[in-house]
């Protein structure tokens, strides 16, 4: 792959599902002298160019961190805000959904959001659901350790359900489990972003983390360019996935 450029003729090295933490909306406010609500807008700004540049790349499912189950302990004024922004602004992102064919999904407890927030999302979700270009997958109230706990809520009951419980454990895999989270459906994440500086998951994605490429820049997410996004792109695809094998396994 070229250092410079990425190709649909290239596509069988670009990752099928990436999930981004898009960090340092603050940051950036705070920088310029802003409010973080500025910095929030921002980012949702460079959030609709995000779809539209991972769809032209040929990704498949492109998941963002919107609102983390921890996010709710932040000041109460920013807290409404997001909400309000998510009411407001995903309504005049449809139509672009609706135009380039992308289906809107989301990832998370909805119950606790505010009717508004929550009315913009269930309509945005219902109107693209016959779209078949790309995924965007908003990670909502999301949390990837209560995903897995509910998970092992779901995999107890199964198990209770089963003529003989002891035998269903021992048949319990990886795979039976995956099938019982919030992303039962959707392809595992191939390449996880973090933008903003830091180097951490924060509790996103954490069953796909186990294999997923990280992917991490000191760009703050209102800054986050094409450019940028292309060159973690160009850098997972240097990459070899082993999966716990050698290079000579995968190689075969």
């Amino acid at each position: 792959m070229s250092s410079s450029s990425i190709t649909m003729d290239q596509s069988d090295t670009l990752p099928r599902h990436i999930g981004i933490v898009m960090d340092g909306n603050g940051r950036w406010a705070k920088a310029r002298g802003k409010g973080r609500l500025d910095g929030h807008k921002q980012g949702a700004e460079v959030a609709r160019d995000v779809v539209e540049w991972a769809k032209g790349f040929g990704v498949q499912q492109l998941s963002l961190y919107a609102f983390s189950t921890e996010n709710w302990n932040r000041p109460k004024l920013e807290v409404r805000g997001l909400m309000s922004l998510l009411s407001i602004l995903l309504p005049k992102t449809l139509p672009k959904m609706m135009e380039g064919g992308v289906r809107f999904r989301v990832l998370g407890d909805l119950s606790p959001l505010p009717g508004s927030a929550k009315r913009a999302v269930t309509k945005a979700m219902s109107e693209t659901k016959h779209n078949s270009s790309m995924d965007l997958i908003l990670c909502l109230n999301y949390g990837g350790q209560q995903e897995i706990l509910a998970a092992a809520r779901k995999a107890c009951e199964w198990a209770s359900a089963q003529e003989d419980a002891e035998s269903a454990w021992e048949r319990l895999g990886p795979e039976t489990f995956r099938s019982m989270m919030w992303r039962h459906d959707l392809e595992p994440v191939d390449l996880l972003i973090r933008t903003g500086g830091e180097r951490r998951i924060s509790n996103f994605h954490l069953w796909d983390a186990a294999y997923a490429e990280l992917y991490f820049t000191d760009v703050y997410w209102p800054d986050f360019s094409k450019q940028d996004l292309q060159d973690a792109l160009i850098d997972y695809a240097s990459r070899e996935r082993r999966y716990g094998l050698t290079s000579e396994q995968v190689g075969k």
